[in-house]
């Protein structure tokens, strides 16, 4: 595959993820207007439309095109790792440039827009080289600013770890969470730093709607939280309703005998992500989608 392929590929990759929700998120959203009533039904409704129009007219499904976060994992005889990082930074730079991607990226001491989505560190890229594969995996998830705005992280001592991190979701969730798009997703991250516990955060938006933990104590507190946030009566747009909350997901690590590291990340109704899967041989599926790419 040549340079102009694989850019061809990532373009229309990040185009399908601004423009398209993946398949489990739109199932979910649809089960939910099944369930809802009254205002909250009609506001659910209007929410599929917005994913139909956006689909069909290869518009951004929020004006709001985020910060492109990618989650790389290659194969050690993967043929694409000395050029993806050049080509994902080239993809995202011509789209805005094209009009799909909303400028998003500023410096913190300046207030400066780049006006490209690209500068220190973003986009955003982590690497994660896997086994001996020649596959390559790329998750893109698109972070808006309003259901970024409530994620919060800290470290408690390691005998408060759970009664804290319950203690955060109902303070942040019901509180901010209203002004950040309902239903959301909810992504905890656990771990022994802030940091381990902020990525993990990030990462647990990655899994798709109604998987559970393998850990079957984790796997039930995920299952509470979301039967609790569903409880308080608050429906999609903050309205009174009956879906808070599309899911919750728990990622932890093993965490230090002194700290208990919990952190906590929201994503809006619109849940942008994708699976990319690049093969050796120039073949190119979003998973997430089932949308094969051609990169010509």
């Amino acid at each position: 595959m040549t340079f102009i392929n694989l850019l061809n590929i990532m373009k229309e990759f990040i185009k399908v993820v601004v423009t398209s929700l993946p398949n489990d998120v739109v199932n979910a959203l649809r089960s939910v207007c099944e369930s809802e009533e009254g205002i909250t039904k009609h506001v659910c409704n209007y929410m599929l439309k917005n994913v139909y129009l956006a689909s069909r007219t290869q518009k951004p499904l929020c004006q709001d095109t985020g910060t492109l976060m990618f989650f790389i994992k290659a194969g050690s005889k993967a043929p694409y790792l000395n050029v993806l990082k050049k080509v994902i930074v080239k993809a995202v730079k011509e789209l805005t440039k094209e009009g799909l991607l909303r400028p998003n990226s500023i410096d913190p001491f300046t207030n400066v827009n780049t006006g490209d989505n690209t500068g220190k560190y973003i986009p955003w890229i982590e690497w994660d080289i896997a086994d001996d594969s020649d596959i390559t995996e790329v998750t893109l998830y698109v972070a808006g600013g309003g259901s970024s705005l409530p994620a919060r992280a800290l470290v408690v001592r390691p005998t408060d770890g759970l009664n804290e991190l319950v203690k955060l979701v109902f303070d942040i969730v019901p509180t901010y969470g209203i002004n950040a798009c309902p239903p959301l997703i909810i992504g905890i991250g656990i771990g022994a730093t802030l940091e381990i516990a902020a990525t993990l955060s990030k990462r647990a938006l990655l899994k798709p709607v109604g998987a559970r933990n393998p850990n079957p104590k984790v796997a039930k507190l995920e299952t509470l939280l979301l039967s609790k946030l569903n409880g308080i009566g608050i429906g999609p747009q903050g309205l009174f309703g009956k879906t808070f909350v599309l899911d919750v997901h728990i990622e932890y690590s093993y965490r230090h005998p002194a700290t208990y590291a919990i952190a906590l990340s929201l994503s809006c109704w619109a849940l942008r992500r994708g699976i990319l899967t690049l093969y050796p041989e120039g073949r190119a599926y979003v998973s997430s989608h089932g949308v094969w790419l051609e990169g010509t």
